[in-house]
């Protein structure tokens, strides 16, 4: 499967980067390779031969409770499961310099096929976002993710990631 992004490396100009989001531009200058190194998370660059960051995302293991799920997803559920594995995006930014070119959908479907091509391995039911603000929560929504009652998070189910991939 051929990706987009690469991971973060020293040679990326994270410090120039800015997408207009204090939090999105912070995370990558301040912490985004403290993370990478602690494992913590994977962080993937959109660049160009000069390094500098067109936009990146990040993607970790987590678990949501069951609780938190839609009522027609849990009845699908074996019952012994409180926790479930998902895969988080923890964050999604594209440069106040290259918006508007839909380097945010290409970046989303590259986190997608991320995510989808391990799934397997890992195991991973859904991609979970927590989105920024409203305007992010209706770019995920575009793209088929559903809101998850009482969190603010949204996911998308890897058996759906699957049918988009291959359409």
């Amino acid at each position: 499967m051929e990706y987009l992004t690469i991971p973060l490396s020293s040679t990326h100009k994270k410090q120039a980067f800015s997408c207009g989001n204090d939090l999105l531009d912070r995370y990558l200058h301040r912490q985004a390779k403290q993370d990478v190194n602690r494992k913590l998370s994977a962080c993937f660059i959109l660049t160009d031969e000069t390094h500098q960051v067109k936009g990146y995302y990040t993607l970790s293991s987590t678990s949501i409770p069951r609780e938190d799920l839609p009522e027609s997803i849990i009845k699908k559920l074996p019952p012994s499961y409180h926790n479930l594995p998902v895969t988080l995006m923890g964050g999604l930014a594209v440069s106040l310099n290259f918006q508007g070119q839909k380097l945010g959908e290409l970046l989303l479907i590259d986190a997608l096929k991320r995510s989808y091509s391990v799934f397997r391995e890992i195991g991973s039911m859904a991609v979970v976002v927590d989105p920024v603000d409203e305007s992010a929560t209706k770019f995920y929504e575009k793209y088929g993710f559903v809101l998850l009652p009482d969190s603010g998070k949204l996911f998308l189910a890897m058996k759906t990631i699957g049918q988009l991939l291959t359409e």
